[in-house]
Order: C-alpha cells, then structure tokens, then sequence
C-alpha cells in the first residue's frame, strides 16, 4: 500500500449523508463530495452515518433511506469505493446504535438509562442482538454504542446515555451488550451480527459541573475504581473496538493519551481491537500541539487507529513525511482497521446483507415494562376496580415523539400513554384527557381544563417530564451535540442543565392537580432524574421507554404488569445536594445543616405490588445463599442486592459497592434459593457482606463477614 492509500485507511472523515441524494427516480445517486473523498485517498476507509437520519443531518423521510432501500444504497457506495481503490478495499460504513439503529424505520429502544433500571442482562443481549441484525440488514456494519459513561452528575444532557452509577451494573450490561451484538467471539463475525464501538473511553461521565465535553477531575483510582471497570468487562467479552472520549485523565486528553490507549488498554489489558476518535477530537488536540497535522500525529502515536471527521488524520502522509511519526504506527493502525474488515468478510463479500429481523417492536416493549421503576405508592397503583373514570393529563400523555432518546430518526409510528390508556383499560372505565400545560415554560392557561378533569374523576394520571427530541430549529455543533436549543429538547448532547427541575408550568398543574383531593399518580418520562416532590399518591419513572413505550406505561398502571425496575442511580432532593452516588467513600461526613444528605431515592430502590422477604444469607466460600419469599398476593419480580462493606483494607473504603446481582421472579407464597458468587475485583482483606432491595436498605442489613485472604 501507499501512504496516501495508507492513510486513507484510518480516515472517516465524511459525514454519510452527504455522500448521496435522491435521484429524479425516486433512486439514488453519488455526490460530487464522496468522488472527491474517494479520489483524495484512492478509495475509503470508513464511512460516519450513511443511514442517520435526524434534524442535524437533516435527513428525513423523501429524502434519506428507509428499510427498504438502505441496502440498496450502501451497495451503491460499497462498490464505488471497491471500483476506486487500486486494491479492491471496501469501506466499513458505521452507524449510530446508542437504542437502536438510528435510521429511519429503525427499531428504536429505551435508553441506557431505562436499560439500566430493568437490572436485567439476559433481556438487554437479546435487544443488542436485534439491534444488530436490523443494522447488517440494512447494509451497515459496524455499531457506535455509548456504555462506558458512569453517571457522576445528572445535570449532564447524556445521563439518558449511560447505564446508572454503578460500575458492576455498567459492566454486566456491557458484556451482555459485546455477546448480544457481537455473538460467539471468533475469528469471523456471524452475517447478522456487528462490531461494537464501546464509548467512551474513558471517565466521560466525570465531567466537572455536568457540563458536556469539560474536563474531567479523576484521580487514578477513582478511574480504575468508578470508570474502567465497565470497559474492562467489554474487552474481556471480546468488543471489536472502543472510542476514546473528549475529556482528559490526569490532565491530556484521551485521544492523545499514550498511557491510556496505549499502556492500560493494549499493554496492560491485551485489547487487539480498534481505537476510534471521538467527532472531532483529534482536530481538538491541536490546542496542545498547535496544528492539526501533528495533532493527528500526536493522536496516532497515542493509540488512535481511526478518525472521526478531522482533519488531523488527513495529514498523516505529511506528519511521517515530516517525522511526526513512524510510518510502521500507521501500518499498525491500519492492520487494525482491516483487520476488522476481513473478520467481517468485506473483502469477499462486499454487498452481502442477512434478511430483516422480526418482532423489534415486541423487544423494545419488553425492554420498556422491566425498565418502569415505581418509586412510590400509598394504594393508587395498580387502578382498582371501583375506579371509572381516569383523567390522563400533562404534557407527555398524548405524544410519543418525547418517549425517545437523543439521536432518533424521524418515526412514522408510537404509542403515548393515553392511548394506551384507552386501549387497555376495561370496558366502560371513561378515560378523559387535557394536556394541562407544556414541557417548558411557565403558561398556565391550560391548567384550569385539566383541574376540571381531574376533579369529575376517580383517578387522576400525570405524565410529566422532559424531552431529547431534535428539531429542524435546534442548532447543532460539528460533531452533533446541540448548541442552541429553541423547542421542548431538555436533555441530549449538549443540553446540560444547571438545576433539576422541570418546566415551571407542571409544577402548578402538579399542585393544581393534587389539591382537587383526587387520587393522583404521577408518570415521569425522562432521560435524567428530575426533581418531583411528595405530593401524589404514586410515583413511578419510565425513564425514556422508546416510541411504544405508553403501553409499557399503561400496563403497569392498570396491573396487567408488574413494576419491576429498580433505580439505576440515585434520585437526590436538589441539585445543592449533588454528587449523591451512594459508593462515595467512607470518610464518615456528616451532612447538611439545611438539608438532609441523602438522596430522595437511593441506587438500587424499586417497589413492586407484592412484597418480599429475605432469609438469613450464607456464605460458603465465595458463594452466598439466601432464600427469598414472596410474602404477598401478587406475582412479582425482587432484585436480589448484593453489597460489599470493606472492614480491612488497604485504601480508603467506600461507603456500598455493588457485588452481585440477580433477578428472581416469584408467585405469592413462592420461595427459592438464590445462589451469588461474590467475586469483588482486586479486593483484598475483611469485607462485610450485606442483602437488601436497595443499597439504603443495605446499610441495615445483617451483614455476613468474609476474610478474603482465606
């Protein structure tokens, strides 16, 4: 290969959507732009978001590919880039898969976030797996997938992105994740299954002030402790590659950070895999180096084997010329990259693609009942028999279009939660509605009707919350992140918040509401856990549950399911409050003298509509033992929490550290033994050993004292 072919390989610097348009057929055709692109380097190395569709691409339905033509396109593309390059080499083309494929008549998922409240890793590998197969089926190939972001501070926008605050919860959704998406790690990669891209690496959710892209205060143990584990857990399932993140580790930034790419993921960890960009991160480097030629230099010699949008990397044939760096790093970063090409069988066969999947809609239902976490109830849920007449109000009740994530494609189908509402109730309950108030914004012109409702009713339902939904007005940054938001988008990338609270306007139709004495339960739909105070009856969150997720919601409400999530991060009272994560350390503080220190709702808490009882656990070994009962008259699902209290050791310890984890559904009066293996990493000493529902309940648990030296 030549350096110019070379350098070609490790670059993706065109945004997909400009690579083609509608032709007057109705068909498509090539742009001027990808002729160029492919002729600057005598072919392609990858290709960003060919299929991405949203208001920053601008692509929509007419205009962009649905899921009867999106192969069609990317063959078009493929074997242009075949036809260009001296050596036949295809293009990876990557897409965005943070809760589906985000592409038009893409399967849209809940968020991490409510992926993270279902507690539950065996029902998250089959939705990975889904994922996948609708993207090789569509021509795509390689998944970008956020899971390494550990929540420090909710006022971040990407909250919704990350699984909660736990790195064992992050690591066992990851692995479940890399085995969903990935399948049997091997040499080759199964037609219907995708190369993860984890993000991001690493300690992005550290941000300082919650405030995207700033800098990151970590201490290495903190790091390795909090924010590494998740991706370690990724690496040793076999992950294809990891994207280096915006923020800096001890003071460099990740994209040119040696030791980390380079001494703690390959060295220390064995990682084979690639190493992309972050958009635009390289380019950010030339802050440090002064231009963007030895910024991409800079980044290559870090780890970095492939580029996002820079134009640092388009350098590279001048940076070795230069001696910036060694044109054998460049070879390597190129093995790399087709290396992944060949184990997805590119160069045989470049146009191949699997059928279409079916039943994601049926996933991502699934995925949207365990994710509903019922915070509190004092007898509203489940709708008893004697209630006739339901007022469903608030801004969320009668829309799905802020049920879902940042980054979703336009959708032509969804479920709200009046709708459902009205489809699952029994016959002759009356279901009457008024939106009472917007997302943002104090108008409180519309309170009045939904008071009205709620007070010639029996129940009144509240569906409040906040909303990622891009539109053609928001301004965008380069790399995607909003700028300047001008609608109801209250969460995202680049919508951080300096408070909690949401939209004035439904504060008063909440206060409004709950004065007419009807029985209220309040619906928060959301990607970050907003401040709700005790006011109704019932609380319960879906987080952002996806497109059909009302139904979910609805379910849950009437009792045709049970509420079966548990908080993936803590809820705290106010934003003075923050941080609030429950592993902080042991270094016994004492609280506020204005406010209490803990949390609204602690990690882990989620009720049911039963009840459950727990034995006295046991421990042989490292294995722990205890029997759990269902002591109430429903079917119902407890999370068994296992929590670790360092007695003896040699640094400072944390409060609580998540162990163990599992899911046990029981009928009323059943019993079973559940059986955990405790396997703290790189623990060493006394430990107490403690089994609650929630990790405050963990503090009052009867602990089990294990010597790990034994």
């Amino acid at each position: 290969m030549t350096l110019r072919e070379k350098a070609g390989q490790v670059n993706q610097r065109m945004y997909g959507w400009d690579a083609y348009r509608r032709s007057p057929d109705g068909g498509y055709e090539l742009t001027d732009a990808l002729y160029a692109e492919t002729d600057r380097f005598e072919g392609l190395g990858a290709l960003y978001g060919l299929m991405r569709a949203d208001a920053w691409s601008g692509v929509g339905y007419g205009s962009g590919p649905g899921a009867e033509d999106s192969a069609r396109l990317a063959e078009l593309v493929q074997r242009h880039v075949v036809e260009r390059s001296r050596l036949g080499i295809p293009a990876l083309f990557v897409e965005e898969v943070p809760h589906g494929h985000m592409a038009l008549d893409g399967t849209v998922l809940p968020v991490n976030l409510a992926v993270g409240a279902t507690w539950d890793p065996g029902l998250y590998e089959r939705a990975a797996a889904h994922a996948a197969a609708e993207l090789r089926a569509r021509g795509g190939h390689v998944a970008l997938v956020s899971a390494l972001d550990i929540v420090r501070d909710p006022r971040w926008g990407r909250t919704e992105e990350c699984f909660g605050e736990d790195p064992l919860l992050a690591a066992r959704l990851t692995e479940a994740l890399v085995h969903g998406m990935q399948g049997d790690p091997g040499e080759r990669f199964a037609a219907d299954k995708a190369p993860v891209v984890l993000k991001h690496f690493a300690g992005q959710g550290a941000t300082v002030g919650g405030r995207n892209s700033a800098e990151s205060e970590l201490g290495l143990r903190e790091l390795h402790e909090i924010h590494l584990p998740a991706a370690r857990a990724g690496v040793r399932a076999g992950a294809a590659a990891v994207m280096s993140a915006y923020n800096e580790v001890d003071g460099l930034p990740c994209s040119g950070n040696r030791a980390l790419l380079t001494g703690l993921l390959r060295h220390d960890w064995g990682f084979t895999g690639l190493v992309m960009a972050d958009g635009l991160a390289v380019d950010r480097l030339a802050r440090i180096t002064g231009d963007t030629v030895s910024a991409g230099a800079l980044a290559l010699n870090a780890g970095v084997d492939m580029s996002l949008w820079d134009e640092g990397f388009t350098h590279l044939e001048e940076a070795v010329e230069r001696g910036l760096v060694e044109e054998s790093v460049l070879d390597d970063a190129v093995a790399r990259v087709l290396s992944l090409k060949f184990r997805l069988g590119l160069f045989e066969t470049p146009y191949a693609t699997p059928p279409l999947p079916a039943g994601g809609r049926e996933i991502s239902v699934q995925l949207a009942r365990a994710a509903v976490t019922l915070l509190r109830n004092d007898g509203v849920l489940p709708v008893g028999e004697k209630v006739s007449r339901i007022a469903v109000l608030g801004p969320q009740a009668d829309t799905a279009a802020h049920q879902s994530g940042d980054y979703t494609a336009p959708q032509r189908s969804g479920v709200g939660v009046l709708e459902a509402l009205r489809r699952l109730a029994p016959p002759g309950v009356d279901i009457r509605h008024a939106r009472g108030c917007a997302l943002t914004g104090g108008d409180l012109s519309a309170v009045p009707e939904a008071v009205a409702a709620a007070a010639a009713s029996d129940l009144a339902v509240l569906v409040l919350g906040g909303s990622s939904a891009r539109t053609p007005g928001t301004e965008f940054d380069a790399n995607g992140a909003a700028r300047t938001v001008v609608s109801e988008m209250t969460c995202g990338e680049g919508v951080d918040l300096a408070g909690l609270r949401l939209g004035a306007a439904q504060y008063a139709l909440l206060d409004a509401v709950v004065a007419t004495g009807t029985p209220t339960a309040v619906v928060l739909v959301q990607g970050r856990p907003h401040l709700v105070p005790d006011a109704a009856g019932a609380l319960l969150t879906a987080w952002y549950p996806g497109p059909w997720g009302g139904e979910a919601v609805a379910e849950v409400l009437l009792g045709l399911a049970r509420p079966t999530g548990r908080l993936p991060l803590s809820v705290p009272r106010s934003v003075a409050q923050l941080p609030v994560y429950y592993n902080h350390k042991d270094t016994e503080y004492g609280g506020y003298v204005d406010e209490s220190a803990e949390p609204r709702f602690a990690f882990g808490h989620g009720l049911s509509y039963t009840t459950f009882a727990y034995g006295k656990p046991s421990l042989e070994g490292r294995t722990l033992t205890v029997e759990v009962t269902n002591t109430g008259e429903r079917q119902g699902r407890s999370v068994v929490q296992v929590y670790l209290r360092r007695l003896v050791t040699a640094t400072w310890p944390r409060t609580l550290e998540l162990c163990a984890f599992e899911g046990v559904d029981l009928a009323p009066g059943e019993s079973r033994t559940v059986r955990l293996a405790i396997e703290p990493d790189g623990t060493t000493g006394t430990v107490e050993i403690r089994v609650a529902e929630s990790s405050r309940a963990a503090l009052d648990a009867v602990p089990v004292v294990l010597d790990l030296r034994a």
